[in-house]
């Protein structure tokens, strides 16, 4: 944490000297696992561990299934149905990676909307919050590439939508769309593409979560009271923070345990239950499924990009004054990518002094309305574009834009906030008692 005191690494054998001198990795590990921790962080702040599991777990499994995979249209979706019934443990390892890209999803959205509950993203946590809205498209357009090749029904459909998508950009829309394909039309070279890139992004994400987690490290935790942590002396800190090992690291595993225990329930007794039937029909491209779905994670995104309609007023108006360069489909593609464009300017969007909405009542509701929103969101996107559903899309995503770019600037106007806590410590001796502080001393 930049301006906060701790113990550094002293090496004491001769060996670690000497490795310390010319490599200082045992020391770059040391400042990480024992860096002073918020003594304050609740049971929100045990995602981080998941999602490191979750990548992790994505890579390894993801590295053996290619092993086995043929990423050819004539044997892709033959080679999927050998891994799963021929390769020892095959079953296996394909409803792990399936799966483990489901929990993976369903960490990141709590890891973001605990950020946006406690203002994480405030400063001086700006680029630790952009980055990781970062690493959250890298996820997206790997959990795409990867639902493409199984090369089921949906794959093949839902490739063909998504990338048709690219098409509707003016001008330059046509050929970005042959050149991500590599032909006219979802094919062989398409399959290959994507085949490449889900294998790389998975490290890119790596990478960035490396950067991620160097950046919060120099910033420091937030908290649930928003408070920053003493850094007048060394006592100060340590009566604010505990070191991350061993409290926060037992914390995290016991949390991560808890977790995984669901998950191998739900990969042992429920593999398919996040699927679609139609994945284990093989792509034919002179059959079109009567409703095309995304994987889950995708569909509150997805609802957004059918919300907006060529009967919707702001449609109109965006076609009217552009001579109808922006039509229905382009502004869908817009609002979609808009929807996290938001998100990641929440830093600047939020006008308040006060940093958690815990001392916020008001934003306090509309944050979890917000919630209530995406789940709707969610529920809309697997639903057919139709009537209700298409109005019901077009409100909770109005209510999704007008959160951050109306609700989150005028909240920190009229909003008059709650007095947060002095210090961490004072909010830690209020939830569990002076005697619960002994440890940091």
């Amino acid at each position: 944490m930049s301006g906060i005191p701790h113990d550094s690494y002293e090496p004491k054998t001769g060996f670690e000297k000497w490795i310390h001198e010319r490599l200082p990795v045992v020391g770059l590990v040391y400042d990480t696992i024992m860096i002073p921790t918020p003594k304050n962080l609740n049971w929100w702040w045990i995602w981080g561990i998941v999602l490191a599991y979750c990548l992790v777990h994505m890579i390894v499994t993801g590295i053996i299934l290619a092993m086995h995979y043929t990423p050819h249209v004539d044997l892709a979706f033959a080679s999927v149905e050998h891994i799963t019934r021929n390769v020892n443990g095959g079953f296996m390892l394909r409803y792990l990676h399936a799966n483990g890209a489901a929990l993976f999803f369903f960490a990141v959205y709590i890891h973001i909307f605990r950020g946006l509950y406690y203002g994480s993203y405030k400063a001086p946590r700006e680029i630790t919050w952009i980055i990781g809205m970062l690493i959250f498209l890298m996820m997206m357009g790997a959990g795409f590439m990867g639902y493409v090749l199984p090369w089921g029904q949906m794959s093949f459909w839902g490739a063909t939508v998504i990338t048709g998508l690219f098409g509707a950009i003016p001008f330059v829309g046509e050929a970005i769309q042959t050149w991500l394909l590599g032909g006219p039309a979802v094919d062989n070279a398409t399959l290959n593409r994507f085949f490449s890139l889900h294998y790389l992004l998975p490290f890119v994400i790596a990478a960035l979560v490396v950067v991620h987690i160097w950046a919060f490290h120099t910033t420091g935790n937030n908290n649930p009271t928003g408070v920053d942590v003493r850094t007048d002396s060394k006592e100060s800190v340590k009566k604010d923070t505990l070191p991350f090992w061993p409290y926060f690291v037992i914390k995290d595993l016991f949390a991560l345990v808890v977790v995984l225990a669901i998950f191998f329930a739900v990969v042992g007794f429920m593999p398919n239950y996040l699927g679609h039937p139609d994945n284990y029909i093989e792509a034919n491209p002179l059959v079109t499924p009567a409703h095309i779905v995304p994987e889950w994670f995708f569909l509150p995104f997805y609802a957004i990009l059918r919300a907006f309609t060529s009967e919707v007023w702001v449609v109109q108006f965006a076609s009217f004054i552009t001579g109808g360069i922006i039509d229905a489909k382009f502004f869908g593609v817009i609002a979609m990518f808009a929807a996290i464009a938001v998100m990641a300017l929440a830093p600047w969007l939020d006008t308040s002094s006060v940093r958690s909405a815990r001392f916020r009542p008001m934003l306090k509701w509309w944050f979890w309305l917000l919630v209530v929103d995406f789940v709707v969101l969610m529920w809309l996107g697997a639903m057919p574009a139709e009537e209700p559903y298409a109005t019901f899309s077009l409100i909770a995503s109005a209510y999704w834009f007008g959160y951050f770019l109306v609700i989150l600037p005028l909240m920190g106007v009229i909003e008059k906030p709650l007095t947060p806590p002095a210090t961490i410590e004072e909010d830690f001796n209020n939830m569990y008692g002076k005697s619960a502080d002994t440890p940091a001393e």
